[in-house]
């Protein structure tokens, strides 16, 4: 290793296990055509340190000192994204190599431009960079150079930096120590950097959860001592972590850590005083049940869609609104729909699952009804909707040791794939003697026809 003039430690292609083999193409190729025009550019964050971990990168970002209207010129498949933080994601047939600049924390642009339009008038711009009263960071736009890029990021092992130019990978902040040592450490004060952004305490839960990872000592107590600024994030930006969190393959240790740090009381304070309750003399164990079955799922490479995530982690306690609603002799349905309204009444103002996701929600649970009419009226059309499997599922998950619930799973199982291998033949016979519709060209009028016609 050698270091530079700065505070950068350069590790040489020979001296890490990095290959171009394991890395996207398609960030290859955007990191190769901004170095042909004269730009230069780094993969960073997350995808160098999995690589460095011998993990399968989700995604890989790249940093440039290309600006993202630089960026866009060069790439036809270039969409600007973000407010907050001025992006270019390119898009190509199967992944969107997200581009960033080199961003700096000290802004130095003046705070007004002139303006011609209306005479000698001098409009306000906003400012690129912008800190609100309590220090949260609202607007990041202000470029720097690569190691202030990288001073800015929330964690040392989020820090480094993999250079296309010499294959060699650039450490600013000591994240290679920390990454051998299994530590979660902020970059600077972390009572500051959580200050910043308080997003970042979720992250920092799930890095350790996810990596098997300790969150450094003075990062956990900042962590502890700042968890009710947490709702000064925006409920959208939540949702999408808690997401993050809960589909890691690791939330059973996220909700631990989340339960440990004060977090989880804080993102859910309504459901986390009933899981707190005992109800008949037994705690509420299903939550961490159903994260289990989750982990698994996702560790043996299944998928669970948000709406059936909720529906298990939640719907132990939307089951109970509903029969207190049914005690007051609302109807079965009706019961559940409201239920599911106060449960986002209570959710929404802090982690925003959206109308779509809140309805895929209120449909699982409501659903299992139809289950247990065998056949009921229909039951072709019933499997044939987009979410029956995630139905299936959660009757499964929630309720699936008891012999009767067997035998209607069976039943519906069985009659699934009769009727998959049914409607597949028809179907593909269908769409080959289906003779090919001819485009018709549309005549275009004469526009001096058109006018004599106007004219008349």
């Amino acid at each position: 290793m050698k270091k530079e003039k700065s505070r950068s430690v350069i590790i040489a292609r020979q001296e890490h296990g990095v290959s171009r083999k394991l890395m996207s193409p398609n960030a290859l190729r955007t990191l190769y055509r901004l170095r042909d025009n004269g730009f230069f550019g780094y993969l960073v964050g997350g995808c160098v340190r999995d690589l460095l971990l011998g993990r399968e990168p989700k995604d890989f970002d790249v940093v440039t000192n290309a600006t993202p209207s630089e960026v866009k010129r060069l790439f036809r498949n270039c969409r600007l994204v973000g407010r907050r933080f001025r992006l270019a994601h390119i898009h190509f047939q199967d992944e969107v190599i997200e581009v960033a600049t080199f961003r700096s924390q000290v802004s130095n642009e003046p705070e007004s431009e002139p303006k011609e339009a209306s005479g000698s008038e001098r409009r306000q711009r906003p400012p690129r960079m912008l800190k609100d009263d309590d220090g949260m960071i609202l607007r990041d736009n202000v470029y720097g150079t690569p190691e202030e890029d990288a001073l800015r990021r929330d964690f040392t092992i989020n820090s480094l930096s993999y250079n296309i130019a010499d294959f060699s990978i650039i450490d600013y902040a000591g994240g290679l120590a920390d990454l051998n040592a299994g530590i979660v450490r902020t970059i600077g004060d972390p009572a500051v950097r959580f200050q910043e952004d308080p997003v970042r305490m979720l992250r920092a839960v799930r890095f350790a959860a996810q990596l098997a990872f300790t969150i450094e000592e003075h990062t956990l107590k900042a962590l502890v001592a700042a968890t009710d600024t947490i709702v000064r994030a925006a409920p959208p930006r939540l949702y999408d972590e808690v997401l993050k969190l809960f589909l890691s393959g690791a939330g059973a240790t996220c909700y631990g850590l989340l339960r440990q740090t004060g977090l989880f009381a804080a993102l859910f304070p309504c459901f986390s005083n009933w899981l707190n309750a005992e109800s008949e003399g037994f705690p509420h164990a299903r939550f961490g049940e159903m994260l289990c079955q989750v982990d698994s799922r996702i560790q043996q490479g299944g998928m669970v869609s948000p709406p059936l995530l909720l529906a298990l982690l939640f719907g132990e306690y939307i089951d109970g609104k509903a029969a207190h609603f049914r005690r007051q002799g609302v109807p079965w349905q009706q019961s559940v729909n409201a239920a599911v309204a106060e449960f986002m009444g209570e959710t929404c103002p802090i982690v925003m699952i959206t109308n779509r996701v809140g309805l895929a929600l209120r449909d699982i649970i409501s659903q299992q009804m139809r289950l247990k009419k065998i056949p009921g009226r229909r039951p072709e059309s019933f499997i044939a909707r987009h979410d029956f499997n995630d139905i299936v599922d959660y009757c499964r998950a929630t309720c699936g040791g008891t012999r009767d619930v067997v035998k209607q799973l069976d039943w519906w199982a069985a009659r699934a794939m009769q009727q998959a291998s049914v409607s597949l033949p028809s179907r593909l016979t269908e769409e080959a003697g289906a003779p090919q519709r001819k485009r018709r060209k549309r005549r275009r009028r004469n526009p001096q026809v058109k006018n004599r016609t106007e004219g008349v």
